[in-house]
C-alpha cells in the first residue's frame, strides 16, 4: 500500500513538471500572410474612352543657311524673329572678285569662238589642216566651261529663302567673312508645323495614319484639329513605345515651334 502511494505521488509530480514545460513553451509564430500579385492595369477598350498624350510642336523644315563660297558678307537684312517670304534674299555676298573672273572667262570664250570661226574658213581655203581646227574647238569648249563655272559661282553670291518662315538665329553680321559650310542664319518654316509624340506600342492595334485627334496647346489655350501623318518604323523594346508624328489640319500663325500641349485621340 505504501509502495502504491509512492508511485502515485511520483506520477503526480511528473505530470505537474510536464504541464509547466507546456505552459512555458513559446507560442508558434503566425503563418506569413500571402503576398498579393501586383495588379496589372487593363488596357482600355477601343471606343470606351479618349486617350491623351503629351505633344510638342516642331517645324517641318529647319535649315542652317550657309555660304558655298568664301566671300565677305555684304548684306544680312533679317534678324532673330524676322519673318520672310520664299524667294527673298537672306544673304548677299561681296562677289566683285568673282564677277571680274567671270568677265575674263567671257572674254576668253569670245576669243576662242572667233579663232574657231577663222580656222574653219582657213580650212575651207586649204590654208591650214584639220588639226588646227580641232585644237580651236577644244579651246572654245574649255573657255565655255570656264564661263559656266564662273556664272554658277556668281549665282551663289545671293542666297534666297527656300520657303516662307522666320529667322530662328542669326550667327553672323555684315562685313564678316563667310566661310563655306559655316552657318550664317538658322531659319524655320512656321507655316507647316508638326506634332511629335511618343505613344504606347499597344496603340498600334488601332492607331493608323489619318487618325483624327485634337490638340490643346498650353501656351495659347486653344484646341486645334489634326491627323496622324506618320508612325515610327521601330518600337522601343525597353519602354514599349513608338514615335508618332501628326499634322495640323490648317495653318495657325499664332503657333510656334517648341510649344507643347496635349493630344486627345477619340477611340
Amino acid at each position: 500500500m505504501k509502495q502504491f502511494r509512492h508511485y502515485r505521488a511520483a506520477g503526480a509530480a511528473a505530470l505537474l513538471v510536464a504541464s509547466q514545460f507546456v505552459l512555458a513553451a513559446p507560442p508558434a509564430p503566425p503563418a506569413p500572410a500571402p503576398v498579393a500579385a501586383p495588379a496589372v492595369p487593363a488596357a482600355p477598350a477601343a471606343g470606351n474612352a479618349d486617350s491623351r498624350i503629351r505633344i510638342q510642336l516642331v517645324s517641318r523644315d529647319q535649315v542652317d543657311v550657309s555660304s558655298e563660297i568664301s566671300a565677305k558678307i555684304a548684306s544680312l537684312p533679317f534678324r532673330d524673329g524676322d519673318a520672310f517670304r520664299a524667294g527673298q534674299t537672306l544673304v548677299t555676298l561681296d562677289c566683285s572678285l568673282y564677277n571680274a573672273q567671270l568677265h575674263k572667262a567671257q572674254a576668253d570664250a569670245d576669243g576662242a569662238r572667233d579663232l574657231l570661226d577663222t580656222n574653219r574658213k582657213l580650212l575651207a581655203l586649204h590654208s591650214i589642216g584639220q588639226l588646227e581646227v580641232q585644237q580651236a574647238q577644244a579651246k572654245q569648249k574649255a573657255s565655255a566651261a570656264d564661263v559656266a563655272y564662273m556664272s554658277a559661282t556668281v549665282r551663289k553670291c545671293a542666297i534666297a529663302a527656300p520657303f516662307d518662315g522666320r529667322v530662328s538665329k542669326r550667327s553672323a553680321s555684315p562685313q564678316q567673312f563667310a566661310e563655306p559650310g559655316k552657318p550664317l542664319l538658322t531659319i524655320v518654316d512656321t507655316s507647316h508645323l508638326e506634332l511629335k509624340m511618343i505613344v504606347p506600342s499597344k496603340w498600334l492595334a488601332w492607331l493608323k495614319p489619318g487618325h483624327a485627334l485634337s490638340v490643346q496647346v498650353d501656351e495659347v489655350g486653344k484646341t486645334y484639329p489634326a491627323k496622324v501623318a506618320r508612325i515610327g518604323a521601330r518600337v522601343d523594346p525597353v519602354t514599349q513605345t513608338v514615335d508618332v508624328t501628326a499634322a495640323l489640319d490648317s495653318g495657325a500663325p499664332e503657333l510656334l515651334p517648341g510649344m507643347s500641349g496635349w493630344a486627345t485621340f477619340a477611340r
